[in-house]
């Protein structure tokens, strides 16, 4: 039987799909605590009482929300490896953070509800922990640094979290870092893309491949 969140997908113009919308919104705006149903149902422009007929307490509407987020999420993973197979480390950096800034930018209530969800004091019963340790370690096979899940080092986790938390604080943070460098919001993801590159390719490639990370043989730069 499809899920509620099946349903949003199925239907995008739909009372289910507008209310997953709005609520990944606020949800990225204001956080689980500080959003409220009837903050959403005000958004959507309907009684509070369709909004739990559609998706229940806010509980089970802020879990499908993260689904859906965490399967965007993997879905760019899932593009990059298949962009960067074969490379080398530098061009598979590169192309790991061109794919990142693009989604995060274009869907900036995703790089919300991260930081929120890492940072936030309140805890829900839905947890961000499992999924992010998953696309760490999926980006970390993806940069060669891992050959599976189960043979990610500390180090190379720590190394993603920098590239990670970086994309999604510029993201994040454009309305108040875009007036500062005094351009345009094109001209911002290019300065973003530009300035990742020249900071963290080098960090990674800088010492002919060995970083520490113990990288299997067959994955070191040549």
């Amino acid at each position: 039987m499809p899920s509620p969140l099946d349903k949003a997908r199925k239907n995008p113009d739909s009372n289910k799909a507008r209310i997953l919308t709005a609520a990944r919104r606020l949800f990225g705006e204001y956080g689980y605590q500080g959003t409220t149903t009837r903050m959403i149902a005000k958004a959507v422009g309907i009684d509070i009482s369709t909004l739990y007929y559609h998706w229940g307490e806010k509980a089970d509407l802020y879990e499908a929300v993260i689904i859906d987020l965490n399967e965007g999420i993997e879905a760019q993973f899932k593009v990059i490896e298949r962009l960067a197979r074969g490379k080398s480390l530098a061009d598979r950096l590169a192309i790991a953070i061109d794919v990142m800034c693009d989604y995060l930018h274009e869907t900036p209530d995703a790089s919300n509800l991260l930081l929120l969800g890492y940072f936030s004091k309140s805890k829900t019963e839905v947890s961000l922990d499992e999924k992010v340790a998953g696309h760490l370690a999926n980006i970390a096979i993806a940069m060669g640094l891992a050959i599976d899940k189960r043979h990610v080092t500390p180090q190379a986790k720590a190394r993603i979290m920098t590239l990670w938390n970086a994309v999604l604080s510029f993201i994040s943070g454009e309305s108040f870092f875009r007036p500062i460098l005094g351009v345009d919001q094109a001209a911002y993801l290019d300065v973003v893309k530009e300035t990742l590159k020249f900071l963290l390719i080098p960090a990674f490639t800088g010492r002919s491949g060995d970083n520490g990370l113990k990288i299997p043989e067959n994955r070191q730069e040549k």
